[in-house]
């Protein structure tokens, strides 16, 4: 084992272990597999438990691209606290949760920018994907169409297929791809699907001149030249070849009997590096360190280059761009992990390396072209006419040819344009009962293909066909006429709070005279001009107007505090008016109001039915005019409906009427189509273009004339006084301390006053209990004047 640069036989023997799983020969047959998807990784499970609990286990090394059999293992060596070393494992989000595994592999991501690269290069500007369907590919193929899209490349269509998929399934899925005009494919698949896909492909004309075909890299790595594959252009990561994996791989040619056309595969490659990086790992770690964080500073050259983890993973960001002939593999360029191209000629002139399939070295164009390809769409139309804004359908009858507008058409033509279909329209006759529109569509697919028009996302709708993304805005909206009441600036407030108000203003008045009226010649006079003074002061302080100069620091407090009050009353007060001004409140009531809805219309019934409104009388209605009618007449009192119609009708009654935006409890308008079709991605990526370039806003205002005056809240609440229970309290509070002040302070002035006239008040009834007691006793009147006449000279000598 010299001879291979190998010196510890732990090391060889797990080196060859793996190995025997990724060295293959060209002739070898088509790998189907042991056992199931569930099989592999279970067994791999049982045997690393059996190694942790056996051996002394200080690492596990992970061969294979499967991400369950990764997540097994890693999920092990998180409890264990042992390093899994995964080689050709797909990147994936869930596994970076791990903290000690690591990944060797190639970085999707610089793939994914240099085939996006390469299909500008040519100025291709849409593509189809073909992809395995499987958890183990899944991943990297979203990271793949991400890309795309934040890179301006459209996804025309996409194919997936299982290992399970039929011969007929990947014809049939592979000829309506076709049928949409793609013809530039990209391709992240297995070997054992690519085995039927080329040979379907082949049969249907898609491998001659005018079509492309791209492999990533994970495709490449199974694949070795099979038949029906010339022209295919691959990326494959690339390892330089160096004097060291030549030697390395003669050697282990050798050791293997010299097997006829034997390569050693780029996973084998990065094992041998592992085991090395291991190797030398082990040497590094000590009693402060871990074998994890000695692999993570582990640094070497390797036979697959510069060997460095770097975020738990080894990631090899080159590849070499090779042509599949029948002659086998022709490397035409690099894509360097920088992000530019390398060849022996710049990237202009790479187009002329290229025999693309059918033996052309034209490069395809990107779309079949020629008239003849052009496919018809079916496409039923809702006629009833009901809101010609949003859809109207007019058929001539002469030459029985329909022909359709309005808002919904529009954004239908503009999502389809790129995608050059012909259009036919077909009127539904049969009314506004869109329940059997949508299971016309599906039960009927040899006469539609399609059904556009004022169309509601439903989840029974949706059981039997695929509803593109919304176009319209979306939930339910209800309209009244706006308010004309003489006494709206009653409404802020509710009753029992204007009368604490007011309440509130007399008593500051009253207060603030009781303070100042001993010293203060302002709040004195006639008792009719002091009554006046306590309502004029209290009032005038709603807006600062009292010209009296308060003398006392007491009456200062009380004011003080009051006018923070009136303060916070009249600035809620002024902005809920405001309010009600501006957006007119509609209040609703469910026992009382009779409420309008679209005649037929299954999403209206169902709100109405809601605890929110339950109203007794409802009303169906037909079209925007009758909505304005019943409104104005108040025959009903508000109408509840979908958004758009409400739209229409406040554009067409502009200043009538106000609508108020309910939640999003419904889905909105959206295209309907045929299960499975093709288009209904590729409508709902043109839809949302249209959203994300403003092209939609512009459609509505052309057809709304952008005057959609509504409030995002169901109803402005006037204030009430529970609310301002504190700010009343606080007040209160303070009154009671000002009077208790000013009780104490008079009481402190006339305290030796008050206790002369309380003793002259207590003699007195003495003296009159004396004379009663005498007069009980001593009936006598002239012993009682006697009595009397000296009672009283002492009571004033008493006062002398």
């Amino acid at each position: 084992m010299e001879r291979f640069g190998i010196q510890n036989p732990i090391l060889v023997s797990l080196l060859v272990l793996f190995l025997s799983f990724d060295c293959s020969s060209q002739n070898d047959d088509v790998y189907q597999g042991s056992g199931s998807d569930y099989e592999r990784p279970l067994l791999a499970l049982a045997s690393a438990v059996d190694l942790l609990q056996s051996e002394e286990v200080e690492a596990i090394i992970i061969g294979g691209d499967s991400i369950l059999e990764t997540k097994l293992l890693a999920e092990i060596g998180e409890k264990a606290r042992v390093p899994v070393i995964s080689i050709n494992s797909p990147i994936s989000s869930s596994l970076s949760r791990y903290s000690h595994l690591i990944q060797v592999t190639h970085d999707s991501s610089s793939e994914a920018k240099g085939i996006t690269a390469f299909i500008h290069g040519f100025d291709w500007n849409s593509v189809g994907l073909v992809y395995e369907d499987e958890d183990d590919w899944r991943d990297s193929m979203q990271q793949l169409v991400d890309h795309f899209y934040e890179n301006g490349v459209g996804i025309q269509s996409k194919a997936g297929f299982a290992v399970s998929s039929t011969q007929e399934m990947v014809m049939d899925r592979l000829g309506k791809m076709k049928d949409l005009g793609t013809s530039v494919f990209v391709v992240h698949s297995s070997e054992v699907t690519a085995t039927r896909l080329f040979p379907c492909a082949e049969r249907l004309g898609m491998m001659g001149e005018g079509f492309a075909w791209i492999l990533t890299s994970k495709s490449m790595s199974s694949f070795h030249g099979k038949e029906a594959m010339e022209g295919v252009v691959g990326f494959k990561t690339y390892i330089p070849m160096s004097k060291e994996l030549q030697n390395f791989t003669l050697g282990l040619r050798s050791s293997l009997g010299n097997r006829d056309g034997f390569r050693l595969s780029i996973s084998g490659v990065w094992a041998h590096d592992v085991a090395w990086a291991l190797a030398r790992s082990a040497e590094m770690v000590n009693a402060s360190s871990t074998l994890l964080e000695a692999i993570t500073e582990c640094r070497f050259k390797g036979l697959s280059g510069d060997f460095q983890v770097k975020d738990n993973k080894f990631l090899s960001d080159k590849f070499e761009i090779v042509n599949l002939l029948e002659s086998g593999e022709r490397r035409i360029g690099f894509w360097n992990g920088n992000g530019s191209f390398s060849s022996r000629r710049h990237f202009n002139k790479l187009e002329e390396t290229i025999i693309w399939p059918g033996g052309s070295a034209q490069t395809p164009g990107g779309r079949v072209l020629g008239e003849s390809k052009r496919r018809k769409l079916r496409v039923l139309v809702t006629s009833s006419n009901r809101f010609p804004r949003l859809m109207k359908v007019e058929t001539d009858s002469a030459t029985n040819v329909t022909t359709a507008e309005g808002f919904c058409i529009e954004v239908f033509r503009a999502a389809i344009s790129p995608f050059d279909y012909e259009l036919e329209f077909i009127p539904w006759r049969n009314g506004s009962n869109y329940n059997r529109l949508a299971y016309a569509l599906y039960s009927q697919k040899d006469k539609y293909d399609a059904a556009v028009g004022d169309i509601t996302i439903t989840a029974n709708r949706s059981m039997y066909v695929d509803f593109t993304m919304p176009f319209t805005e979306m939930g339910l909206g209800t309209v009244a006429p706006k308010e004309t009441n003489m006494w709206v600036f009653f409404h802020p407030l509710t009753r029992d709070l204007w009368i604490t108000s007011a309440a509130f203003f007399v008593l500051t008045g009253f207060i603030v005279w009781l303070i100042e009226k001993p010293k203060n010649k302002d709040f004195q006079g006639s008792w009719s001009k002091q009554i006046g003074i306590i309502f004029w002061f209290g009032f005038s302080t709603l807006v600062y107007a009292h010209r009296e100069k308060l003398q006392h620091n007491l009456s200062r407090f009380v004011v003080t505090v009051w006018v923070f009050a009136v303060l916070i009353l009249t600035a809620s007060y002024t902005a809920t008016l405001t309010s009600m001004m501006t957006v007119q409140q509609i209040q609703f009531n469910s026992n009382e109001d009779s409420v309008g809805h679209l005649s037929g219309s299954l999403i209206a019934k169902m709100a109405l039915t809601s605890p929110r409104f339950r109203p007794t009388n409802t009303k169906g209605l037909n079209t925007s005019i009758e909505y304005a009618q019943a409104l104005l007449n108040n025959s009903v009192s508000f109408i509840v409906d979908e958004l758009p119609y409400l739209k229409v009708l406040l554009v067409e009654h502009p200043g009538k009427f106000l609508m108020v935006k309910a939640q999003c409890n419904t889905n909105g308008f959206g295209f309907m189509f045929q299960k499975g079709h093709e288009l209904v991605p590729l409508v709902s990526k043109g839809i949302l273009n249209l959203r994300t370039s403003d092209k939609l806003i512009d459609m509505e205002k052309r057809w709304f004339e952008n005057q959609l005056p509504y409030t995002a809240d169901d109803t402005l609440n006037p204030i009430t006084l529970f609310r301002f229970r504190g700010l009343f309290m606080i007040t209160g509070v303070s009154f009671a301390f000002a009077l208790l002040v000013l009780l104490i302070l008079w009481l402190r002035d006339t305290w030796e006053d008050l206790m002369s006239s309380v003793n002259i008040f207590l003699s007195q009834r003495l003296v009159n209990f004396r004379i009663l007691f005498a007069r009980t006793i001593h009936p006598n009147p002239l012993a009682d004047a006697a009595i009397g006449e000296n009672a009283v000279q002492m009571a004033q000598r008493n006062n002398r």
